[in-house]
């Protein structure tokens, strides 16, 4: 079994917007994703996914709860080790076409990161960003280029090329795909594998695009309203979705043979998403869910072992399994 390169333990992320009201983005979220592997995010918008992923990286403070890297609590962290986990733990932003400094070169960009962490020379550099170009499938030559003049596609390689500069263990992929053509997408996110299996990287894919989290997660959490509801291996939570909202979820994928998408059932969500600023008491999900009870107003299910490794936080999840 590989060892936790990350264990999130009751994280919790909370922004003031006024008037002594609190907008509680990630809400004691727990979590751990092993060496080498990938642990997909997914969830409606304004779930509190991408604020998860930033707050692991320590680019917002938590506002409690623990991230624990390679067994540091990085909230403790000062100095020249803060340094060490900023250089093995980066990011890939969600959009290509802002996330690019447009007075910079193509190689400035790329080795910016090697002149905060590495101790390259001039020459050294050089090589090192024709090698990262290389790695990513564009021609060396982009190195003298500007990122206006490049099309979104080839943006995107650029912040994964930018993010594997400074050698890191630990990616957080922030919707890299959400922005690019389809025709795109499946190149960037292939990309993404092969680089994994050469320099054994471990990844947090934050996304919407179900049938791409399936592709590339070996495990797959869902979050709802700012927390968790369910984590488990990717076949698993395909195949045999436990909590209401995960099978609601699941329902919406759209499958490619027309005549087997007509004839399928699809679960439909009632209601709109509540405010997370005025979140409801109890099960965040219970003011959509058609299991609901009174013991889900009452008391705010806790994540639950319901098979070996598959996580679910709902009252009635064993009932709805039988």
């Amino acid at each position: 079994m590989s060892e936790k390169l990350i264990e999130v333990k009751n994280l919790c992320k909370y922004f003031p917007v006024g008037k002594k009201k609190t907008l509680k983005a990630v809400d004691n979220v727990s979590l751990y994703i092993k060496k080498g592997e990938t642990l997909g995010l997914v969830g409606e918008s304004g779930c509190g996914k991408t604020t998860c992923g930033r707050t692991v990286l320590k680019l917002y403070e938590p506002t409690s709860g623990e991230v624990i890297f390679n067994g540091k609590d990085i909230s403790k962290l000062k100095g020249k080790d803060l340094l060490d986990f900023k250089q093995k733990a980066q990011m890939i932003f969600q959009d290509p076409y802002s996330s690019l400094d447009p007075r910079m070169t193509i190689g400035e960009i790329i080795a910016e990161g090697m002149d905060v962490h590495c101790n390259y020379s001039a020459k050294e550099k050089d090589e090192k960003v024709k090698e990262l170009l290389k790695s990513v499938g564009l021609n060396e030559d982009f190195a003298n280029r500007f990122s206006h003049e490049l099309s979104g596609g080839q943006r995107q390689r650029i912040g994964i090329a930018r993010a594997l500069a400074v050698n890191p263990e630990f990616i957080v992929c922030d919707e890299p795909i959400s922005a690019l053509d389809v025709s795109i997408q499946a190149q960037v996110v292939n990309l993404l594998i092969k680089l994994q299996r050469e320099r054994g990287l471990t990844y947090l894919f934050i996304s919407h695009d179900l049938s791409m989290v399936r592709h590339i997660s070996d495990r797959v959490g869902v979050m709802y309203l700012g927390s968790l509801v369910e984590i488990t291996g990717s076949k698993e939570i395909f195949d045999n979705p436990a909590h209401p909202y995960t099978k609601i979820l699941m329902s919406a994928i759209p499958i490619a043979d027309p005549d087997a998408n007509e004839k399928m059932t699809r679960l439909k969500i009632q209601g709109e998403v509540p405010s997370p600023i005025n979140a409801p008491s109890g099960c965040k999900f219970r003011t959509r869910c058609p299991y609901a009870t009174d013991i889900c107003a009452q008391e705010r299910p806790e994540l639950q072992e319901i098979a070996p490794e598959h996580f679910v936080a709902c009252h009635h999840c064993k009932d709805i399994q039988a």
